[in-house]
């Protein structure tokens, strides 16, 4: 299986983690919930499925979000949550170039840069989450808690 950044830093910091592919014809082109939407063909549970946000504050620096596939960002709890005034979505033509990852595949782990995390509180009530592992199509089964350690994030209500 090809390795991403998200699946090689996974494997260096011995955080157990399990791969799951698909090969379907599922994109987040013109997809709401492309997230629940692949959890779904993996046969996964979407409850347990996170999609990753990359958003800019007004100071300019970036962040990142994990929230819940199903669920929408709340821009205000967002920004409240890193301290900054206000945040904004990254326009989709500057994500890879921001990130390293394309949209429908950005990782919170192995990002060109270590950008401030922030997952949604209920990440934690799982004993593991499903993340992109850093390609369309391909998701990582993972321990919030690891995750939140590797990236040095926080947990807040971010959500709608």
């Amino acid at each position: 299986m090809e390795k991403t950044n998200a699946l090689r830093i996974l494997e260096r910091e011995h955080i157990p983690h399990t791969v799951r592919k698909y090969e379907g014809d599922i994109t987040p082109e013109g997809i709401r919930n492309y997230g629940v939407q692949l959890t779904l063909a993996l046969g996964l549970d979407p409850e347990r499925g996170f999609k990753t946000l990359a958003a800019r504050g007004t100071s300019g620096l970036v962040y990142v979000y994990e929230l819940p596939a199903a669920a929408s960002l709340d821009l205000k709890k967002a920004a409240k949550a890193v301290g900054e005034k206000a945040v904004e979505l990254l326009p989709v033509r500057e994500i890879c170039e921001v990130t390293g990852y394309v949209r429908g595949g950005c990782s919170p782990v192995g990002m060109k840069k270590n950008y401030p995390v922030v997952f949604h509180k209920t990440a934690i009530q799982y004993e593991s989450i499903y993340i992109s592992a850093g390609k369309i199509g391909l998701q990582v089964e993972v321990s919030p808690l690891d995750l939140i350690r590797l990236l040095h994030a926080q947990t807040a209500d971010i959500i709608m």
